[in-house]
């Protein structure tokens, strides 16, 4: 005649089961999450190389908008400048003349 099984003796098995159970859960919940955050990660990488040659032409353009064959071709052309034919040098008053005048305020 076998033996009765107690309740004591089930309780164990029963834990180790429903913990099994919890962990692979947690394992699908782990690899689903990691597949997310790859896809996230692969679609971030490919903005940053968009926005790395974005940013390589942008400077490219600035550079030949800056250059300075081009700024004078347009001062010229379009708002009619050139350069001046006689200079005039202003030197400021001398310190010491410009102290009397200040204090005399």
């Amino acid at each position: 005649m076998p033996s009765p099984v107690s309740a004591k003796s089930l309780t164990l098995p029963l834990w180790l089961g429903l913990l099994t159970m919890l962990m692979a859960l947690a394992v699908v919940y782990v690899k689903h999450e990691n597949r997310l955050l790859t896809t996230e990660i692969e679609r971030l990488r490919s903005e940053h190389d968009r926005l790395e040659m974005e940013w390589s032409q942008l400077q490219l353009e600035e550079a030949a908008l800056a250059h300075h064959a081009r700024i004078e071709t347009l001062a010229r052309s379009q708002l009619g400048m050139s350069e001046p034919r006689d200079y005039v040098v202003v030197e400021p008053p001398h310190k010491s003349l410009a102290a009397p005048l200040e204090g005399g305020r």
